[in-house]
This record gives C-alpha cells, structure tokens and sequence, in this order.
C-alpha cells in the first residue's frame, strides 16, 4: 500500500499509482474513524470534487464510505471550487468536508483535501491523527454502503451552493462600484470548478466578460491548472486583443488566483497581495493587522507598518493562515502561492473573491495594476521577489539541509542580520533582503524564495544563494 501522507493542503498522488479507488477510500475510512473519536458524526460532510478524470466517481466512493459509516454526505450536484466546499460546510453547519482534487497541480494528479467543521484546511495536528488510523486499516476495514442504497437511506442528498455563495459574496465586494466602471475583463478558469463562478459574477456586476478554458478539459489543455505567469500566455494575449482592462484567472479548484494587466503582462501574487492590504485597509477602515507566510514578500510588512497595523508570521500553508480568520485577529491574509482571503469571509482561500476585489479596486481607482504599483512604491518603498523551484538528490537535499542550519556572516556583500527558522531556513540581510529556502508541502523540490528592493538587487542575492547552495 501507498503511504499516504498529508502535506500543507491535503493528500495528493498519481492517478492510478498512488491515488487509487482502494487508497481515496482509505483516506476516506482514516477521515470517518477520526470523526467517531471526536464524536463529529451527527451534521454530516460536505463533499466537493474537481474536474479531472475520475473526480466524481472518486467522490461517490467517497460518498459510499461516510455514508457506510452512518454519516450523511451532502454531495456535490456539480464540480464545485475548494471555497465553496468550505462555504457550505460553514452555512449548513456541518462537521467537515472534503474536496476532491489536486489543486494546481498537472492532470495526472488527484487529492483529497479535508476541511473540520470550522471550515479551513485541517491543521496538521488533525491530519496527523487521519494518518495513524489509515496506518491502522486495511482495505477489509472499509465500510461501504453502495450509492443508490446511501440515496434512499437519505444518508447521501446532492447539493449546489452556487446560487448561494454568489449572493453571499455580492454583501462583501462593491457591486455598484464595478457595475459602473464599465471594465472589460477576460476570465480564464483554466478548465476548472469556477466555471459558472466568477465570469458569472461579474456579468451580472456589469462587466463586459470574454472567457477561455471554461469547458471540462481533465487534461487542462496539457498543461498545469495553475494561474502563474507562465501558464497565462492565451489569457494575456486575449487581454491584448479585446483591450480589456485586466485578465483574472483561478487554478482547477479555484483556491488560487492569477491576475494579468491591460498590457497581458501577468503580476505575482506578492504584489496583488500587498495591494489588496492597501486597498482593503483604505476602503473597508479595518485596524486589524494581518498574517501572510514565512515566505511571503515583506512588502505587506510595510504596507502594514504604513498603516500601523501588526504582522503575524505564520508556517507555510494555509492551515496556519486561517485560524487568524476564525478568530478575527486581522483584516486579512496571504501567502505568495496565490492564496487570499479576508475578515468576515472564509478561513480557507479564495482565488474567485481575490479576483472580483481587484476588478473593484481596478474600478475604484481607475488605474491599471502597474500605476497601482507605483503608487505603492511611491508610499512604502520598491520591493521585488522571486521564486525558484530546486529539484535536489536525496543525499545533496541531506547535505544541504545540515549547512543550512549554520547561516553564513554575509551574503551578496550584506551581513545575515537574523535566521528564521520558523519553516526552512530564512536568511534576512542587515539591508532587508532575504532569501529562504524551505521543501514543498505538495510537490518534490526545494523552494528559494529571494526579496530585494531593486531589480539588481535582487540578481545579485540570487547570484549570492546559488553560490552559498553550491558550497562555494
């Protein structure tokens, strides 16, 4: 059997090597058992999937499973987004739900990610306690109660929170703002769950809306599902060609966001993220501070201090962001891959709400997202980032990690003012820069993140990393 283990979003594998019909229902069997323990079994799972191959007969399986373990499944009608699982979960009151889906990642992957009943990523604690009873199973273990049977017990009903979840999100964004900014926008849903989501939001905003990728593709155009920069090509390029005034896109399961400007030049979340910060803070007068991740740009840390408000560091993942949201401790949080949510809305990101709040702020301001930059700038200082994807040997990743753990005085002529060692290893420079270096929850690389306050600034830390990696 597979080792299933879950990492900083849930479990994820290859389609028919480790993410098999026996593993997902495994996982699903650890979820249930650990429901029982906590006595969690009375309100019932949400249950969501994407549109990849096989994503919703592996969510009936899952189906199957709870309801063979007497707990009510409110499953999906459509492929719904990761947000909007966590939506449900939280409007009905339920004890949890899982999603089924790999997120970003390529078509050849699948996952399951599993939410409690507060309705963000489960932490780790949780996770862990889901592993030590799969560890415990054995495919024999597995209770099922066959679909049709599960139906007419009423222990299975179909659900679509969409109507819902839109009306909800119309109280959080300025809808008349962007009904008469008169703003044309291309959507790409990278063949994913926001079909129907978010370029449905924003015609009926008033937004002149073209979309592309928005039909079922489980191979996402033989690409990966993700709304960075280099898989964002044809949405630039259909930007450029309508003149619209930006280019808005989320990953398969729409937790994740992708902004282009008017020119189809497409701007990393570090930047969207910090002027979001900005914006919320001017518009919605919030004093809450706000948490973003070890590796997420310091540029919040300055819009942050440009309005007096606290910075919580916090591991990478969104399981420890979102805990900030529950409590009501800040006015919003981030991390750099993508991921955005606000006070008042869900402990789980939302790439659909982060895009409609830069088409409102594009209305508001009437700028394009490079004068807002500026603007930034202008305020608290340039800052620029960068992250690269190290794919290491075993043995030299070993190597690595034990130099790692001994910073060097100096890097790229500046001394190494402190060491974070809150999740990898960060090096912050006595001038601001830094780099951190930290292994992916969700994939097999090394993550180096480089920030510096100028474009040269920033070559010469990564000219400086690559060296101090190399040993030399």
């Amino acid at each position: 059997m597979t080792k299933i283990k879950f990492g900083t979003s849930g479990w994820r594998g290859i389609i028919a090597d480790d993410f098999t019909f026996a593993n997902a229902r495994l996982v699903c069997q650890g979820i249930a058992d650990y429901l029982k323990t906590e006595g969690l079994t009375s309100r019932g799972l949400v249950i969501g999937y994407d549109t990849r191959f096989l994503s919703e007969e592996f969510a009936a399986a899952a189906a199957e499973v709870l309801a063979g373990n007497g707990i009510s499944c409110f499953l999906g009608r459509h492929p719904i987004p990761t947000p909007v699982v966590t939506f449900a979960i939280l409007q009905g009151q339920r004890d949890g739900g899982l999603t089924i889906t790999a997120s970003h990642n390529p078509g050849t992957y699948n996952g399951i990610k599993f939410a409690p009943h507060w309705g963000g990523p489960a932490p780790t604690p949780i996770t862990n306690a889901i592993e030590e009873k799969i560890r415990s199973l054995t495919p024999e273990k597995v209770r099922r109660l066959p679909l049709d049977q599960a139906r007419q017990s009423y222990l299975v009903t179909e659900i679509d929170p969409l109507e819902d979840y839109l009306q909800d999100l119309a109280t959080k964004v300025d809808v008349s703002l962007i009904h008469q900014a008169g703003l044309k926008i291309v959507v790409d849903p990278l063949y994913g769950t926001a079909v129907g989501y978010l370029d449905r939001f924003l015609a009926e905003a008033g937004v002149e809306v073209e979309t592309v990728h928005n039909w079922r593709d489980p191979y996402f155009g033989g690409s990966r599902p993700e709304p960075s920069g280099e898989f964002l090509s044809h949405l630039g390029q259909r930007v450029t060609a309508t003149g619209a005034h930006l280019g808005l896109a989320v990953d398969a399961d729409a937790d994740r966001f992708g902004v282009v400007d008017s020119l189809g030049r497409h701007h990393e979340a570090n930047l969207i993220l910090s002027l979001l910060l900005d914006y919320l803070v001017e518009t919605r007068g919030w004093k809450q501070g706000v948490a973003r991740s070890v590796a997420t740009t310091h540029l919040i840390d300055r819009v942050a201090a440009y309005h007096g408000l606290p910075v919580y560091e916090t591991k990478v993942g969104f399981k420890y962001l979102g805990d900030y949201i529950v409590k009501n401790l800040v006015a919003m949080v981030g991390e750099e891959a993508d991921g955005f949510t606000m006070r008042g809305h869900l402990p789980e990101k939302d790439g659909i709400l982060a895009c409609i709040l830069v088409a409102e702020m594009v209305a508001r301001k009437k700028k394009d997202i490079p004068e807002l930059r500026d603007e930034l700038f202008a305020k608290v200082g340039p800052v620029y980032t960068r992250r690269l994807n190290l794919t290491l040997a075993p043995e030299a990743k070993a190597d690595l990690w034990a130099r790692l753990k001994k910073p060097p005085q100096t890097l790229a002529g500046q001394p190494v003012s402190q060491h974070v060692t809150l999740d990898g290893h960060k090096y912050i420079l006595a001038d601001g820069s830094w780099l951190c270096l930290r292994p992916s929850g969700t994939e097999p690389v090394v993550r180096l993140y480089l920030e510096a306050d100028s474009p040269e600034g920033l070559e010469k830390l990564r000219l400086a990393a690559e060296a101090f990696l190399k040993g030399t």
